[in-house]
């Protein structure tokens, strides 16, 4: 898949391992890996960039939270204002919408996705009817908790091995038990998570 939110040269610096030491590449790219899709699931969202746009079909029913100033459509984060189309229809029948805003205000401009689209005093659609937007769905960027959440869950990952039971020992503290999860990777990635979720 090939999304994750670090690099083999950076989590092997923090390991302490020589950048030219090949011999562990391999279970260091899966830790890699397992860090940041564990941090997807835990948060309930991705935080890599669609490279294309790509589209996803919505039913507005328990997806529209009504604001003053008419309905917001709850969408997947949108991560790029580039190629963002959005239509209402369904089947092979869709009209392109104007006058909606996106939601937060200035959010790409903040380096946050796009969460909501507000249709300006109107309605996302009555029955049947369907919202297809076109978009680059994720992050504009990966955010540096996240970064940071998966060096440090890789780390534990790839030091697993060394504490197979779940249990880890050292002379100066003695044995104890691994916790479930890590708090530090817990803090940084808490922000982040979607209601619902973690």
């Amino acid at each position: 898949m090939a999304h994750e939110y670090g690099d083999l040269a950076e989590l092997k610096e923090r390991l302490g391992i020589e950048a030219d030491d090949t011999t562990r590449d391999t279970p260091l790219t899966s830790a890699l890996a397992a860090a940041s899709r564990g941090i997807d699931r835990a948060t309930g969202r991705r935080f890599w960039l669609d490279a294309a746009v790509v589209q996803r079909v919505y039913r507005p029913a328990g997806r529209v939270a009504c604001e003053v100033d008419g309905e917001v459509l709850l969408v997947d984060d949108i991560g790029s204002a580039t190629g963002l189309v959005v239509e209402t229809g369904s089947g092979a029948s869709w009209t392109a919408v104007t006058g909606y805003e996106s939601q937060p205000d200035n959010a790409l401009a903040d380096g946050e996705p796009v969460t909501g689209l507000l249709r300006v005093n109107g309605v996302w659609g009555i029955g049947t009817s369907r919202v297809r937007v076109t978009a680059k769905f994720g992050w504009p960027a990966v955010p540096d908790d996240i970064s940071e959440a998966t060096y440090i869950q890789a780390s534990r990952l790839f030091k697993r091995k060394d504490s197979p039971e779940g249990i880890i020992g050292s002379a100066e503290w003695g044995v104890r038990n691994l916790s479930r999860r890590d708090p530090d990777v817990w803090a940084l990635i808490e922000p982040f998570i979607l209601p619902g979720f973690g």
